[in-house]
């Protein structure tokens, strides 16, 4: 069984790191604490010229929900032409109706824009806020999406691994149904096992203390509670650990 992992990523060191501990894709994002938001234009470049393995933006203006108006859709759309014009391969993206279905408008302008530029398309777990999951698979593969991102619509997978387990079956090999959310080298060969998924996506998170050598504790850059001195960084041991049980 091939099996591929994707690590989520927001700045350039955690890129190294992917990649050295054995990733095979990469989500590049803005602000994962906020659950991923669009990187910046110089960030893709940047990412792209680094990366030997495909590299996937994601393609979200604003944290909440997944319900945009015509100003967002429309920086969504510069935003994809903006991943292809930086060299990566491909977007990450979902777009829902305040009823918590598929906001199909939208998402087929979205998914044809990208595929009309050579990118790929990965539908994220705007899908675990769905009211009809097999209303959503249906939708999903209607627009061509290469893979879904989902926890089975739980908190994390350990959780939702009876529906990812459906969604696999259902999905059938049209698009791939990509485990996220709590994914770790501790539960990553239950959850494959479990679920019969072969894409697997995590961030495996760690921190670094800041190199500054003067700092005012009372001086803050945003939230009051966020310390500016310790830096959030893949761990490339954590990577590694789970590609090696997946290679067993």
């Amino acid at each position: 069984m091939a099996y591929q992992i994707e690590v989520c990523i927001d700045n350039l060191e955690s890129l190294h790191r992917a990649i050295a501990g054995g990733a095979n894709r990469i989500e590049l994002c803005s602000s994962l604490a906020l659950g991923g938001l669009t990187p910046s234009f110089g960030f893709m470049q940047k990412a792209a010229q680094i990366s030997p393995i495909p590299v996937y933006a994601m393609i979200r203006p604003r944290q909440g929900d997944f319900i945009y108006d015509q100003d967002d859709v429309d920086a969504m759309l510069l935003d994809i032409e903006a991943t292809a014009q930086a060299g990566l391969q491909g977007v990450v993206l979902g777009v829902l109706t305040p009823q918590g279905t598929i906001n199909m408008t939208q998402a087929e302008l979205l998914t044809k824009t990208a595929h009309k530029l050579g990118l790929g398309t990965t539908f994220h777990r705007a899908i675990d806020q769905c009211s009809d999951v097999e209303q959503a698979l249906e939708q999903i593969a209607e627009l061509g999406c290469e893979r879904i991102l989902t926890s089975g619509l739980a908190p994390n997978v350990d959780q939702g691994v009876t529906m990812l387990a459906q969604m696999v079956k259902q999905a059938n090999g049209r698009f791939a149904i990509m485990a996220g959310a709590g994914l770790t080298a501790d539960n990553v060969k239950s959850i494959t096992q479990q679920t019969g998924v072969t894409q697997v996506h995590l961030s495996g998170k760690s921190t670094r203390n800041s190199e500054m050598e003067a700092t005012s504790e009372q001086v803050k850059m945003g939230n009051s509670s966020i310390d500016d001195f310790i830096i959030p960084v893949t761990d490339s041991n954590k990577i590694a650990a789970v590609s090696r049980i997946l290679s067993e």
